[in-house]
């Protein structure tokens, strides 16, 4: 696999916070911000599927954002009242 070689900027205390991770995880500073690229993407795309899971069954359910609205408010009025 090649690799590209990238300049980016970092405040000094944010540097100074991954390079002590890497260090303790025994890795160097690239394969620590790959690492941390991978998670970040992976996490987005898993959001982006939970959200149009969503989408298509409200869709499919006929449900608008006032009812998914209600039923929260449900919810955590009868977990208020259990407690």
């Amino acid at each position: 696999m090649s690799t590209t070689t990238v300049n980016i900027a970092f405040q000094g205390s944010l540097l100074n916070e991954i390079d002590r991770v890497a260090r303790a995880e025994s890795r160097s500073r690239s394969e620590f911000l790959r690492e941390a690229a991978r998670a970040y993407i992976q996490r987005k795309r898993r959001w982006a599927d939970v959200f149009a899971m969503g989408q298509a069954i409200a869709q499919t359910q006929g449900l608008v954002l006032e009812d998914v609205s209600k039923e929260i408010t449900a919810y955590r009025k009868n977990k208020a009242s259990r407690s």
